[in-house]
């Protein structure tokens, strides 16, 4: 485990939010620990370029945050820190624990809500510094459970997906977007008809039985449509 200069972990933050990254610093850095926070400044940062950022700073230790805003999906982190030995703590305001089961799954220590208590997290830095577990098997294990079940769900789900034509996923790309039968059909330059015969056939290869329940599913598989056409 890398270390600071006082004894205590070289941490780096990943957090858009300026204020709770300030805070954090100077909380970890009084009691003892090397605190770098990632420059978030650049709008033009994403996943990929903080990436090699976060690996020159050379931490033990690595906070971070899910939600980057506009810098993109943390998670999408996790697993190539993880790999060049960092220890990543998910340090979020996402409750979904899905989604913490996910970012165990991906190779993070431990997951923490930011409504966390201080102690809580240093509690958490000391272990890891020091080498012990973070997680207890039992939270581990119910986690990765229900992130397993997810995925299992999606994938049968992505399985009934398979099955539309391309212009049918053309249509239930527009159905996700709110779009009416009408307007569907005035900009696929089709009649009504055509489009209200997709719309059933689009509904029994996902056996659903309504276009709501058919744009739900199509969201639990966080799927996406092809590139629609839209009205000039």
């Amino acid at each position: 485990m890398t270390s600071g200069p006082t004894g205590g972990a070289r941490i780096a933050i990943i957090e858009d939010h300026v204020l709770f990254a300030e805070s954090l610093e100077i909380a970890l850095s009084i009691r003892g620990h090397d605190v770098r926070r990632i420059d978030l400044l650049h709008s033009t940062r994403t996943e990929a370029t903080l990436l090699p950022a976060i690996l020159r700073a050379d931490p033990g230790i690595v906070l971070l945050d899910l939600d980057l805003g506009i810098h993109g999906d943390g998670a999408q982190l996790i697993e190539p820190l993880a790999r060049a030995g960092m220890a990543v703590v998910v340090l979020t305001g996402n409750t979904d624990r899905v989604q913490w089961g996910g970012c165990l799954n991906s190779g993070a220590r431990r997951v923490l809500a930011k409504s966390s208590h201080l102690h809580e997290i240093l509690w958490t830095l000391r272990r890891i510094n020091n080498g012990l577990a973070v997680t207890s098997i039992d939270e581990r294990a119910e986690l990765l459970q229900l992130w397993h079940g997810h995925r299992a769900v999606v994938h049968e789900l992505r399985h009934r997906l398979e099955h539309l034509t391309h212009r049918e996923c053309e249509v239930l790309g527009h159905l996700m977007h709110g779009r009416q039968v009408r307007e569907i059909a005035a900009v696929s330059v089709v009649a009504e008809a055509t489009v209200r015969t997709q719309v059933k056939s689009i509904l029994a290869k996902l056996e659903v039985g309504s276009q709501l329940a058919a744009v739900g599913l199509a969201h639990r598989a966080e799927w996406r449509p092809p590139r629609l056409r839209t009205a000039a």
